[in-house]
């Protein structure tokens, strides 16, 4: 398993169009097969950065879900939106592996 983490950089004047775009997102991406972890917005410090995560098998699953969708009716409409309404400034993706499982429960002197 891999997580997605996406860094956008969103117009500071378009929070409310991130959220919608957002929105989307969260009921098109686990339809089209992805573990979607949340879209997360601004709320105090930086006005311009916002991040989306999600769980994924591997970078071959990724292949297959990107192109589901980019068919998906919600998908294509959602990128629309986004390219129409230029809130989007700058977007950036990157993958990792979670190195620190198994964690949790707490450690017995």
């Amino acid at each position: 398993m891999i997580t997605c983490f996406i860094r956008y950089e969103i117009d500071p004047f378009s929070q409310d169009k991130f959220a919608e775009y957002a929105r989307n997102w969260g009921e098109a991406i686990p339809r089209n097969g992805v573990d979607l972890i949340g879209y997360f917005g601004p709320h105090e410090g930086s006005a311009t950065t916002a991040y989306g995560v999600y769980n994924i098998e591997s970078l071959s699953a990724y292949e297959g879900y990107r192109a589901r969708l980019a068919a998906d009716p919600l998908g294509r409409q959602n990128y629309e939106f986004a390219r129409r309404e230029r809130f989007i400034l700058k977007e950036d993706r990157v993958f990792l592996k979670n190195v620190s499982l198994p964690h949790g429960g707490l450690v017995k002197p």
